[in-house]
């Protein structure tokens, strides 16, 4: 077998978010997303949990220092945790967050007004994924997570008790979130039909 030949299958069997987190610029703002899937954002470092289990400080800090990411992103990534699962990871995020850097996060929103919605993204619900969501969150419990672990909270996107969408300016630039108001396929003619909720949980 030729060098190519070994180095190529070498490439196959290891993700690509391996090669990144070895040789990524750590003079420049570190921006990384997690459980990434197939997004490719430019200037991002994308992760997976072959690479990066988030609820494992070890992983963490096989590649990161403490006090040292600019951006976190995640979207719809922590309703597939428990309730107890979930803070560790905020925590975990917490602890390799620069002060005044922050972690976007998006989840299925628990206060969205429209029945087929929650059917579909609630744990067990009809939705692809859905039969592994553990926690429908909304923007009260999420705010009363990530505050007790320390964050400042900056509701972006989310629905209110009263079914009431909020949204506030945002940059895709920090982070972009697919399902959300804006750039959701689904949402047509001034009607939302799929929105997430959506939080920038800054490090003070």
């Amino acid at each position: 077998m030729s060098y190519l030949q070994r180095k190529l299958a070498d490439l196959l069997k290891k993700p690509t978010s391996l090669y990144q987190l070895s040789t990524y610029d750590e003079s420049k703002p570190i921006k990384v997303v997690i459980g990434s899937g197939y997004t490719t954002y430019s200037g991002w470092l994308h992760t997976d949990i072959e690479t990066l289990n988030i609820l494992k400080a070890g992983d963490w800090r096989q590649y990161f220092k403490e006090d040292s990411i600019s951006r976190i992103l995640a979207e719809h990534v922590w309703e597939h945790f428990t309730e107890q699962d979930g803070k560790t990871a905020f925590a975990n995020c917490h602890t390799f967050l620069k002060p005044g850097g922050f972690l976007r996060v998006a989840v299925p929103d628990g206060f969205h007004p429209d029945p087929a919605y929650i059917s579909m993204v609630k744990p067990g619900g009809t939705g692809e994924g859905a039969d592994d969501h553990k926690i429908l969150y909304n923007y009260r419990l999420m705010t009363e997570f990530l505050e007790g672990l320390g964050y400042k909270v900056r509701l972006v996107e989310y629905f209110d008790e009263q079914g009431q969408f909020h949204k506030a300016d945002w940059s895709p630039e920090d982070g972009l979130i697919m399902r959300s108001a804006d750039h959701d396929k689904r949402n047509q003619g001034g009607k939302l039909v799929y929105t997430s909720l959506i939080v920038d949980a800054i490090k003070q």
